[in-house]
């Protein structure tokens, strides 16, 4: 189960950094997407990974799962949410100001930060 956790974060990870440093911005929403999924699996597997646990201590039951990494899972699912929807309308600003996705700079603006420095 542990390897299979640690395989899935570091192949979102690594999946979610390939897409982030793309040159399009949709490709770059989808890296930021997974990244933040890759993180709350971290966070979610940091509460050690236990099957049939109950969340909380019980009368009889000696071992339980702890909620803390749920709440803060919980609380990153908000955030990342909140950070998708402001990356998603600044790209759609851009793209409509542009009328295209890519982030590279225009020759001319590169010819005029080469004679200013």
């Amino acid at each position: 189960m542990e390897l299979l956790m640690a395989s899935a974060i570091g192949l979102m990870t690594a999946a979610g950094l390939y897409l982030v440093l793309r040159l399009r911005t949709f490709p770059v929403i989808l890296g930021l997407s997974l990244l933040t999924y890759a993180v709350n699996l971290f966070l979610f597997a940091s509460g050690r990974l236990a099957v049939n646990m109950p969340p909380v201590l019980r009368k009889g039951v000696e071992t339980y799962s702890d909620p803390l990494p749920q709440a803060l899972v919980l609380t990153a699912i908000v955030i990342s949410f909140g950070m998708t929807a402001v990356v998603v309308m600044m790209a759609l600003g851009a793209y409509l100001t542009a009328r295209n996705d890519d982030v590279t700079l225009p020759p001319e603006d590169d010819a005029t930060r080469e004679g200013e420095a």
